[in-house]
């Protein structure tokens, strides 16, 4: 997979304690390659982090110590850093404002900085969100040359922290050999996030204490993709850095094909078929705002780094509910089998990161 481009490959994760990073970690690992991880400690209980227990370095360091960022980055002796660590959430960036900002953009102005002066790095992916983009509730899908912007404290910074990215591609990275990459993927789900409100992750809360969900937003529409497919865009990028390839030193959107793009409700009752233990209703309280209507066009990484999804949504429910019930029901983790069943699937279906004929 990935011409074994990460085989015995030192890689800095920041962020590597959370959903995607764990996920990230564990898929590193199988492709035999050394990954280091720099973040705060796991902020829930269960942590897909702990209950991985995998065999890797971990540094609990905050993005925002600028001097220690900048010790684990050069003390690891990276080639790639896949920078994942923020404060994630919108409506946390409601209640924290300050923190958020400062996470999303001087934390990863700090990872950057560091990386430009580490001795070893080559390549940097920077992930960011479908959130970046100044949301004009259009119906088609916005391209990574569209206005970026944001109307929460969240999608702003995230916003701030592309600009941030430009502005040290173009001021020093490029004078170098280093490559600099964006990422933004869109609402993700699968098994091990215990992240506050995210949709997938409160219904679980909800079947296991025996209430039904309130819902906030029903009918606003998302580009849901499982964990695994963002994953693949990011590693493909790193791949295409690692060789060299300037041109790939740009921002990347990584989303579903269009029949993922689905309204809240839509997602609720396909979990429901897999899981008839779900129930929910709709929140009558008033909620702060939240886009109602949000796709993304992947075009560029379908036509010039031969990315495309595996998984049908149906696909996606269905692997994302399995790994939820095994674990309530069993305390089994299944991550290590949904991967390497996601791989099989990739190499079925003859997409390129797998090592398949396409």
């Amino acid at each position: 997979m990935f011409n074994n481009v990460y085989k015995n490959r030192k890689v800095l994760v920041t962020g590597h304690t959370g959903f995607k990073g764990s996920w990230l970690c564990l898929w590193l690992r199988m492709l035999g390659a050394e990954p280091v991880g720099l973040a705060l400690p796991p902020e829930t209980q269960p942590s897909h982090w702990d209950l991985l227990g995998l065999d890797m370095r971990s540094e609990y360091v905050d993005i925002r110590d600028r001097v220690k960022v900048r010790e684990i980055v050069e003390d690891s002796q990276a080639e790639i850093v896949f920078h994942l660590a923020a404060q994630p959430l919108v409506r946390r960036s409601y209640r924290e404002p300050i923190e958020t900002w400062d996470v999303n953009v001087t934390g990863t102005v700090n990872v950057l900085d560091a990386c430009r002066n580490s001795s070893t790095v080559k390549a940097i992916v920077s992930v960011t969100t479908d959130k970046c983009y100044e949301n004009n509730e259009w119906v088609w899908g916005y391209r990574e040359t569209d206005r970026l912007g944001g109307h929460d404290p969240y999608s702003a910074s995230k916003a701030a922290a592309e600009i941030a990215a430009a502005s040290y591609r173009r001021s020093f990275l490029d004078k170098g050999n280093q490559l600099l990459a964006t990422a933004r993927a869109g609402n993700v789900i699968g098994g091990g996030d215990w992240s506050e409100d995210r949709l997938i992750p409160d219904l679980v809360r909800a079947v296991k204490s025996g209430q039904n969900l309130e819902i906030r937003s029903p009918a606003a529409t998302r580009p849901w993709q499982h964990v695994l497919e963002c994953l693949s865009g990011y590693l493909m990028l790193g791949e295409v850095l690692l060789s060299g390839e300037r041109k790939a030193a740009e921002a990347w959107n990584f989303g579903p094909e269009k029949e993922g793009n689905r309204p809240v409700e839509q997602v609720l009752q396909a979990v429901k078929a897999q899981w008839p233990a779900v129930e929910w209703h709709r929140s009558a309280s008033p909620q702060p705002h939240e886009a109602n209507l949000l796709y993304l066009d992947s075009s560029k990484a379908r036509e010039l780094l031969r990315w495309r999804p595996v998984l049908s949504f149906e696909e996606t429910v269905e692997m994302t509910a399995s790994w939820y019930q095994e674990f309530i029901e069993n305390e089994a983790v299944s991550s290590i089998r949904q991967l390497e069943q996601y791989c099989a699937l990739a190499s079925q279906r003859g997409v390129a990161w797998s090592g398949a004929a396409a």
